[in-house]
This record gives C-alpha cells, structure tokens and sequence, in this order.
C-alpha cells in the first residue's frame, strides 16, 4: 500500500487489501484499494455487485469522477452495484484509497462483461451504433481467446 501496483495499459493500477492479501480482514466485512493513476490514466466504467465504495483523493487536485472533478481530501460514494469509473484529468500522477463495506466486493468492467461476452452481435450493432466490423473489432479487444465471427 505504500508504493503503487503494476499501471495497464490504461495508465491505472490497483493494490487490494483483502483478507486474501491481508488475513486479518477475514470476518471483517470491509476491503479497502489504492488506486493510482498516471496523468490521463483511466479505471475504466465498472462496479461492485456486493459492496458500496467510498474513494477519497490523497494525491494531487485533478481526478474526475463521473462529471465531478475531485480535490484532494475530497471523497464520493459509489453506492452497490452502481456503474462509475474515475479519470485523472490532471498533468501529475494521482492516487484514491478505496474502502468497501464488503470484504469480496467484487468488480465487474462494463467493456470486457458486453464484448467479451455471447451477446449477439446484431443486438451491440443496434445498442452501440457500431457496424458488425467495429463490434469484432470490440470483441477481439475485450476477448482475446474468443473466436468471434463478422
């Protein structure tokens, strides 16, 4: 928790706390996660199916949350279930402490749960406005290991 995780791709990276990395937590019913973002990063849209989160800015004055931009000492609420994502819109690295009131809180990433998915593609084409290329496209980003079909 002092240092950063490994950043991906998206400039985000994300240590746990949970009572698989910190068994002290077992029985506890709360999890906690820093957060960290390069300037530009992204967490992209998601949410927790079993936990409200609460996020609070330690670093830097630029991270927007929905259409929200956070200041340091700031915090906001994501209640369960929930989708939100969060931005870091300034020109310096920022970091978010997490805290769930659940010690599995889950994380289900909105892109990787619709094109990796079996969703037919003519339904995405309509819901999305993307041709059947952009949807294969889409799939093969979110689903490497998926043979998917024009």
């Amino acid at each position: 928790m002092k240092t950063p995780g490994n950043f991906s791709e998206t400039g985000f990276a994300s240590i746990p706390v949970n009572p698989t990395t910190f068994p002290g937590l077992n029985t506890m019913g709360m999890s906690f996660v820093r957060a960290d973002f390069k300037p530009g990063a992204i967490n992209p849209p998601h949410f927790h199916p079993r936990a409200t989160e609460i996020a609070h800015v330690v670093e830097d004055s630029n991270n927007k949350v929905f259409a929200r931009v956070l200041e340091k000492g700031e915090v906001m609420v994501f209640p369960r279930g929930l989708m939100h994502f969060q931005m870091n819109v300034g020109e310096v690295p920022a970091t978010i402490f997490g805290s769930f009131n659940s010690q599995n809180p889950g994380s289900q990433r909105i892109p990787a749960a619709v094109f990796g998915s079996g969703i037919d593609n003519s339904l995405l084409e309509k819901a999305f406005g993307l041709s059947s290329k952009e949807i294969v496209m889409m799939r093969r980003k979110f689903d490497p290991k998926a043979t998917v079909k024009p």
